[in-house]
């Protein structure tokens, strides 16, 4: 398993099912960090401008519960055999879930944790093709395009995706967006160094917006979603034991990175942050920082479109007997047309939510909310608290507990919030 270049990539791997060479647990952290530290980063300054220190302590506080909630995940693959060795029982999220709901319901963990998978994975295509219209519109405002109009020649681009067989076309790009990506955040945080003077201190302030904060709590969540591959991860390294340590370090150093971000971010534009922290740099170095954006966006779409149609083609088109419809590929491994039809149905629903919903914080938050806080933090406790009972020592009883009720506060909270903000967007855009 090389190391890959983004949340998405990691999860194909998962999801491919494909045997991997063992990597090493740095080649592990750097999975997990380009997993952490992805485009969604351009997002957090905006919840610094509705949480201030609360917000940056929200940043430490995910990433330590995330860290948690990763490792007891992983625990659950293991139980005790009659020799009473640790064995590896278990190879990956849906085999957790299915584990916790036999023997009345046997299928419906896997069920559920699929649904949620598909959801965020379709979600993040949709929050390509946002920014991307996004990102286009700021950066050429004069020209008489709208950012629905950038969104669909966004799609055009992206509809060859729907004929992927195979990432090998992808995968090789990955890498590069990786490297452009931390390019542009360092030519983001100079600028914003550049203007230390007049950084607004006396803006961030223990007061936070009760309505839009709950949004602040998606977009952080959502910015630290990992756990879904960290079975396959863990699985694939040459040495298991060092899992906890690598996560340990990466979830240190992405905690720092990501609150020093927002921070600097913060401080330069104050209450004018956008969004899209790029939306304010100045119009001669944003067109150019935004244009490789684009290109990073366009170029990681097909990762996780690719991964949510195999997920969808392996539940309900080739789960043997109890499959819902005929196999997408014939005899000869070609895809049928219809089944090519269904892919070219979901690229052109990404574009339609992005046309519709085109609010890149609000739609952050509300998976983050949805499914970022079911995957990190609700599931991960209560599969450790339902395989693990017996042999947890109180504080880890008390912790799984405690992040339960705290995550799904969170998680409820922050989606009635991000809903009513896409609602409201929604009517303002209707009456513009």
């Amino acid at each position: 398993l090389p190391p890959s270049a983004s949340k998405e990539a990691a999860v194909c791997s998962e999801l491919s099912g494909q045997g991997k060479p063992k990597i090493t647990a740095w080649e592990a952290g750097w999975n997990v960090t380009n997993a952490i530290q992805g485009m969604f980063v351009l997002g957090l300054p905006y919840a610094i401008l509705h949480g201030g220190y609360l917000g940056l302590f929200l940043i430490i506080f995910a990433a330590v519960v995330c860290c948690y909630t990763g490792k007891i995940l992983i625990a659950c693959l293991y139980e005790e055999n009659e020799d009473g060795e640790i064995v590896r029982v278990r190879d990956s999220y849906v085999d957790i879930a299915n584990a916790c709901c036999a023997p009345r319901f046997p299928t419906l963990g896997g069920r559920i944790v699929n649904v949620a998978q598909i959801i965020e994975l379709v979600m993040t295509c949709i929050l390509y093709v946002v920014v991307s219209g996004n990102l286009m519109y700021n950066s050429f405002p004069n020209l008489p395009v709208s950012q629905k109009s950038w969104s669909i020649i966004a799609t055009a681009v992206l509809l060859p995706c729907a004929f992927l067989k195979n990432l090998k076309a992808v995968s090789k790009f990955s890498l590069l967006c990786t490297l452009a990506h931390f390019v542009i955040n360092i030519l983001v945080i100079a600028y914003c160094l550049s203007r230390a003077r007049d950084w607004a201190w006396d803006k961030v302030k223990f007061y936070i917006d009760v309505k839009k904060f709950p949004i602040s709590i998606g977009i952080i969540v959502f910015s630290y979603t990992s756990q879904i591959f960290l079975p396959s991860l863990e699985g694939n390294m040459q040495n298991p034991k060092e899992f906890h340590c690598m996560m340990n370090w990466t979830h240190i150093a992405a905690c720092i990175l990501k609150g020093l971000f927002a921070l600097v971010a913060y401080l330069t534009w104050a209450d004018e942050t956008k969004e899209v922290i790029t939306d304010n740099l100045p119009s001669t170095i944003r067109a150019v920082v935004n244009i490789f954006l684009v290109a990073k966006a366009l170029l990681s779409y097909p990762l996780p479109f690719f991964a949510a149609v195999e997920v969808l083609e392996r539940s309900l088109f080739q789960d043997g007997n109890r499959a819902f419809f005929p196999n997408c590929y014939g005899g000869d491994g070609r895809l049928k047309s219809w089944g090519l039809t269904l892919r070219c149905a979901l690229v052109v629903f990404t574009l339609l939510m992005a046309i519709y919903v085109p609010h890149f914080a609000l739609l952050m938050g509300l998976t983050g909310s949805l499914t970022g806080a079911g995957l990190c933090f609700l599931l991960p406790s209560l599969f450790h608290l339902k395989l693990l009972w017996r042999k947890l020592l109180w504080h880890h009883v008390f912790f799984d507990v405690a992040i339960f009720v705290i995550g799904g506060i969170c998680s409820v909270s922050g989606f009635i919030h991000s809903l009513e903000g896409l609602i409201e967007a929604f009517r303002t855009n209707a009456e513009d």
